[in-house]
C-alpha cells in the first residue's frame, strides 16, 4: 500500500515536471487555452464572487470583535485585509477551481482515456500533455491568479460594509490601518498561492484523468480523487508557503 501510494506520487510528480517542461515546446495550442480559460472564467467568476462576500464578512466581525476587547477597534481594517488577502483569497479561489474546473478537466480526459483518444494521439506522434494538459493547466494558473484580485476586492468590501454597518465602525479607521498593517508583499505572496494552488489543481486534475481505472465508473472515482486530493495538497502548501513567508518578510512595524 505504501509502495502503490509512492509510486502514485512519483507519477504525479513526474507529470507535473513534463508539464513544466512542455510549456516552452512549439506549438503552443493557443485556441486550446482560450477556450479552456474562457471556459474555466465562466464557471467561477459568479460563485467566487458570492463566496468572497460571507467569507469577508465573518472575518470581519471576527477580527472586530477581538479588536474591540482589546480595545485596538482602529486596526480592524488592517488586520481584516490581511486575513482575506493572504488566506482566505488564495484558498476561496483554489478551492473553486478545483472543485469546478479541476473535476470538469478530469472528467474529460477521463473520458477521452477510456476511448482510446489519447492512446490514438500518441500513435499520430502527437503528445497529449502537450496538446491537452498543457492548455489546461495554464488555464487554471491565469484564471486563479486574476480570480484571486477579484476576491480580495469583493472580500474587503463585504468586510468592509459590515464593519461599519453591523459593527458601527469608522470608516475612516477602517480604511486607514490598511497601511499600519498590511504591506506590498502581502499582495505579491496572495498572487504567488493563486498561481502555485491554480499549478497544483489543474495538474492533479489532469493526472487522474489519465490514469482512470475500470471504465466509465473510474472516471467518476477519478474526479472524486483528484478533487480531495487537491484539496489537501492545497492546504499543505498554503501552510509551508505561509511559514516560509512569516520567516522571510517581517511584519510591518517589527
Amino acid at each position: 500500500m505504501i509502495t502503490g501510494a509512492l509510486r502514485q506520487t512519483g507519477r504525479l510528480f513526474a507529470l507535473a515536471a513534463e508539464v513544466a517542461r512542455a510549456v516552452f515546446r512549439r506549438p503552443f495550442q493557443f485556441r486550446e487555452f482560450v477556450e479552456q480559460f474562457w471556459f474555466i472564467a465562466g464557471v467561477t467568476i459568479l460563485p467566487a464572487a458570492l463566496v468572497s462576500i460571507p467569507f469577508g464578512a465573518v472575518i470581519a466581525l471576527q477580527v472586530g470583535s477581538l479588536t474591540q476587547q482589546l480595545g485596538a477597534q482602529s486596526f480592524t481594517g488592517g488586520a481584516s485585509v490581511l486575513a482575506v488577502v493572504q488566506q482566505a483569497s488564495p484558498l476561496i479561489v483554489a478551492l473553486l477551481i478545483a472543485g469546478a474546473a479541476g473535476s470538469a478537466i478530469c472528467a474529460d480526459l477521463g473520458s477521452r482515456t477510456i476511448r482510446e483518444e489519447l492512446d490514438a494521439m500518441e500513435v499520430m506522434g502527437v503528445s497529449p500533455v502537450q496538446r491537452l494538459v498543457v492548455p489546461r493547466v495554464l488555464a487554471t494558473m491565469g484564471v486563479a491568479v486574476l480570480l484571486n484580485g477579484l476576491v480580495s476586492v469583493v472580500g474587503i468590501l463585504g468586510g468592509y460594509v459590515f464593519n461599519v454597518f453591523l459593527q458601527d465602525g469608522t470608516p475612516g479607521a477602517y480604511l486607514s490601518s490598511f497601511s499600519a498593517l498590511a504591506q506590498l508583499p502581502d499582495l505579491y505572496i496572495s498572487e504567488l498561492k493563486a498561481l502555485v494552488f491554480g499549478f497544483i489543481a489543474g495538474v492533479v486534475a489532469a493526472y487522474r484523468g489519465l490514469n482512470p481505472r475500470g471504465g466509465p465508473k473510474g472516471v467518476g472515482d477519478a474526479v472524486n480523487q483528484s478533487v480531495v486530493i487537491t484539496f489537501l495538497l492545497l492546504f499543505f502548501v498554503n501552510m509551508v508557503m505561509t511559514a516560509v513567508y512569516l520567516q522571510l518578510v517581517p511584519p510591518k512595524g517589527g
